[in-house]
């Protein structure tokens, strides 16, 4: 079986192990700020940490943008220099970002086969079907009967997203969440706590005041999307909200069979979209 690289977009918030660990490429998506400074929304920590301090201070907030077919096209001809033999790409849902057409675009032109994935996921719920594939890979998996498994586990809702936001302003001025009648988050310490649906939306499903009642929120919420019991491997995710993320993993141990959790911190462009102050998790339901 050819050796095969799995691609992630940036929004995928993976932990910086993952990628030597799962053979992993990352392509960035950029950040522009309103004085046409642009950043590539990277992994490394430091540059994530003073984006959280600089967003939190920003007056307007830096607008997000896709890799473009070229980015993707460069990716797929390094990948192939480096003798890989077909090519794995897994993208953000297309209903929060145009990376997935870019990446079929760049495919199209390209003379490596390329399979391109739309997770219908952000953040943490990503990395964990590319695990997935790599632990089918072990088992003796080829790449197409990978993919067709993978996309199997993301019709059938193998992967879950659930999150709370503390700063609801962001999402309304980053345009990925409608502002719902009624459903004002800025008032003072509301968290308004947010899924993504079967079609890869991002859905705002309640609110709670204070930081304690959030976290229950969450847990609510995973509870009505996975009964209480079940083996679930964690991926837990915020923006400079870490202790929160500590609390919630104690909390979901007390319902599921955690086989495994890890801490990862949320990228530049989930961040300019949801705020510091946000925090959740991707969650995996293994049986």
């Amino acid at each position: 079986m050819g050796r095969f690289k799995i691609v992630l977009d940036s929004t995928s918030d993976v932990p910086r192990e993952w990628v030597q660990k799962f053979d992993l490429e990352i392509i960035p998506l950029h950040v522009t700020w309103p004085n046409g400074s642009q950043e590539d929304d990277t992994r490394d920590l430091k540059e994530i940490q003073s984006f959280y301090d600089r967003v939190s201070k920003a007056k307007e907030l830096p607008k997000s943008s896709q890799p473009s077919v070229g980015e993707f096209l460069n990716l797929y001809e390094k990948i192939k220099k480096q003798g890989y033999q077909e090519i794995v790409v897994m993208t953000i849902s297309t209903a929060l970002s145009g990376t997935y057409d870019s990446a079929i675009q760049a495919a199209k032109q390209f003379d490596l086969p390329v399979h391109v994935i739309d997770t219908k996921l952000a953040s943490a719920a990503m990395p964990l079907p590319a695990r997935r594939a790599r632990e089918l890979e072990k088992e003796g998996k080829s790449v197409s009967e990978i993919v067709k498994i993978i996309e199997n586990d993301l019709k059938v809702g193998r992967y879950k997203a659930i999150f709370y936001v503390s700063n609801f302003d962001f999402l309304v001025k980053g345009g990925r969440v409608t502002r719902l009648q009624g459903f004002f988050g800025n008032l003072l310490n509301i968290h308004v706590g947010l899924f993504i649906n079967e079609e890869g939306k991002l859905i705002p499903f309640e609110k709670a005041r204070g930081q304690k009642r959030a976290q229950e929120m969450l847990i609510k919420k995973a509870l009505s999307m996975v009964p209480e019991g079940k083996k679930v491997r964690l991926l837990m995710v915020d923006a400079n909200e870490r202790e929160s993320t500590k609390v919630l993993l104690e909390m979901l141990k007390q319902h599921y069979n955690v086989l495994d959790a890890e801490f990862t911190e949320m990228g530049k462009v989930i961040t300019t979209h949801v705020g510091p102050g946000t925090a959740g998790f991707g969650m995996e339901v293994v049986e």
